[in-house]
C-alpha cells in the first residue's frame, strides 16, 4: 500500500467492523480522537495528545459464523493456499482467490501445479485469507477442496472472474482462452474457520502506557 506521509495512518473512524484495518502499534487519545483513529511518528508509535494519553493497539478474535465469514472473505483476494505434499509436509503457495455464489472459496489453477497436484491427492486444505493492507484483519479457513478441470471448469472460472474482477470485455474470447491454456478451478468448501483476527497487543497490556 503507497503511504504519501510516514506521519499519519488511515483513518478507521467508528462504524467500522471489528475487524477494520489497525495500522499502528500505539494509538493516541484525547477528546476529539474517536477510538481506532491514531496519529503516528516515523518511530511508529504515536506522539502524546494534549492530556498525554496513549493506549495499545489490542489484538482482536471475533468469532463469525458462516455468514458472517463469507461477508469477510468476498472483498479479500489475497490469499495463502497450504495443501500438503506426497511426504505430508505443508505446501504454501500465494493465490488470488474468490468465493462463488455457492459460498466456496475459488481459486483458478493449472493441472500441473503443485497445489493441484496435492489437492487431488488429499483434498484437506487451509486458506489464510488476507487484507489488502498487510496490516489489517486476516483468518483461517480450512476445507475440502474439489478440483474441477476443462471442460467442466470454463463456466465455473467465468464465475470466478465475475466474483473476482468484475464483467469481462469479451465472455467468448475469455472462455476461449480457459479451454485452451486447460485452466482448472480449485473449489474449496469450508468445514472450519478460526475467528477473524486482528494484530496487537495482549489485552492485559491494555491499561499499560508507553
Amino acid at each position: 500500500m503507497g503511504v504519501a506521509d510516514t506521519r499519519t495512518t488511515r483513518d478507521t473512524r467508528a462504524c467500522q467492523p471489528e475487524w477494520a484495518p489497525v495500522e499502528v502499534r500505539w494509538r493516541r487519545f484525547d477528546a476529539s480522537t474517536p477510538v481506532g483513529c491514531a496519529v503516528v511518528d516515523d518511530t511508529g508509535f504515536a506522539q502524546p495528545g494534549q492530556n498525554g494519553g496513549m493506549a495499545p493497539t489490542i489484538a482482536t478474535n471475533t468469532t463469525v459464523d458462516l455468514n458472517e465469514l463469507l461477508e469477510f472473505l468476498r472483498p479479500r483476494h489475497h490469499m495463502v493456499l497450504v495443501t500438503r505434499r506426497s511426504d505430508g509436509a505443508p505446501q504454501l503457495s500465494p493465490v488470488t482467490g474468490g468465493v462463488d455464489d455457492d459460498g466456496r472459496i475459488v481459486i483458478s489453477t493449472y493441472p500441473e501445479r503443485a497445489k493441484t497436484i496435492n489437492a487431488r491427492r488429499r483434498p484437506e486444505v487451509s486458506v489464510l485469507v488476507l487484507s489488502d493492507d498487510f496490516g489489517g484483519a486476516w483468518v483461517q479457513v480450512d476445507g475440502t477442496c474439489e478440483v474441477v478441470d476443462v471442460p467442466q471448469s470454463v463456466e465455473p472460472l467465468v464465475e470466478y472472474f465475475r466474483n473476482v474482477a468484475g464483467e469481462h470485455p469479451d465472455w467468448d474470447e475469455y472462455r476461449r482462452a480457459m479451454s485452451e491454456q486447460g485452466k482448472s478451478l480449485l473449489r474449496i468448501t469450508p468445514t472450519r474457520w478460526g475467528p477473524v483476527a486482528t494484530g496487537g497487543f495482549p489485552a492485559r497490556l491494555g491499561n499499560q502506557q508507553h
